[in-house]
């Protein structure tokens, strides 16, 4: 019988990711009132709708009166989840409160989606994370819960299925523009820039302006993203250090959507959707050095489970 290892998913890494995808939501609904995130919607209804499954929705379960306290109690669990607090206890109430969120609203986004698929997601490794505080390094010393391999391969199956999540949507994404003469052609950044509606801000329209009112400028602007999303769907498929050369450039792209349309939320889940897709399996930044004030030592080997494999040639 041979034995395999399995790397081990609990990593301040991964913790990050559930930090962004909770400030995300957070930001949502604590920057906006009940009367602003449900409304009526022409020809659909008054939100939130409570029909089928997002019926179980939180805002679903009180009157629209108490929308105002369930909006402040969701915060509160976004607040916990954000802090890294047993990551095993608060990824289920975390995941609820995006599954909420997304189908409560009048008009959610993208990012909305994707954080409610991730975080859900996220709850198969959380579910196994043993640690006090998800910026904890992983135990160097085995325990109760790293000695148990199904945990470990359950957590590094759900990151796998995630990342592969994220390479769809970066595929979606680019050739869906693709049959659209605008991105065709190169113009269409010209159009999305001076749009009045998800256009550039007035203080940043007239610098943008003078790059999109250039051929060359406006072409760049509009193929560079699409070159971008193919390379980062076809990620997995690219040596590590790529992979890290990717993740600056990536941040950096949704960092420009959220500064020119506003799409912070849609920021937060993509920049935590780029860390699970562009970083290893277990990859722990050592975030904690920040306040411990010392150099940060040497990165041990990064602890691994061993899982019984039949093997029928030395069986």
């Amino acid at each position: 019988m041979r034995k395999r290892t399995v790397t081990l998913p609990w990593a301040a890494g991964y913790g990050l990711a559930r930090t962004l995808l909770a400030l995300g939501t957070l930001g949502t609904l604590a920057f906006s009132d009940s009367a602003t995130l449900f409304r009526e919607v022409s020809t659909v209804g008054q939100y939130p709708l409570c029909r089928g499954v997002t019926g179980a929705g939180a805002f679903c379960l009180v009157s629209p009166d108490h929308f105002e306290t369930m909006r402040w109690v969701c915060c509160l669990v976004l607040v916990i989840a954000a802090s890294g607090w047993r990551p095993r206890f608060t990824a289920i109430p975390h995941a609820y409160v995006a599954f909420s969120v997304f189908t409560g609203i009048s008009i959610p986004d993208g990012g909305d989606q994707i954080t409610w698929i991730l975080t859900l997601i996220l709850v198969l490794v959380a579910i196994g994370d043993p640690r006090r505080w998800h910026w904890q390094p992983q135990p160097s010393e085995p325990t109760e819960n790293t000695r148990r391999p199904t945990l470990a391969l359950i957590g590094v199956s759900a990151i796998t299925v995630a990342r592969i999540q994220m390479s769809v949507v970066y595929f979606q994404s680019c050739v869906a523009k693709l049959p659209h003469a605008e991105w065709a052609d190169g113009s269409a950044l010209y159009y999305w820039i001076n749009n009045y509606a998800f256009g550039a801000p007035d203080w940043l329209r007239p610098a943008l302006n003078t790059v999109v009112d250039n051929p060359l400028g406006v072409a760049a602007l509009t193929w560079g993203p699409l070159v971008l999303e193919i390379v980062l769907a076809a990620a997995l498929l690219l040596p590590q250090k790529v992979r890290w050369a990717l993740l600056p450039a990536g941040i950096l792209f949704h960092l420009g959507i959220a500064v020119v349309m506003g799409l912070w939320s849609f920021a937060f889940a993509m920049w935590a959707g780029l860390l699970l897709l562009l970083a290893p399996y277990g990859h722990d930044p050592r975030l904690t050095r920040l306040w411990r004030k010392r150099a940060q030592p040497a990165e041990p080997e990064r602890p691994a489970v061993e899982t019984p494999v039949n093997d029928p040639v030395h069986a």
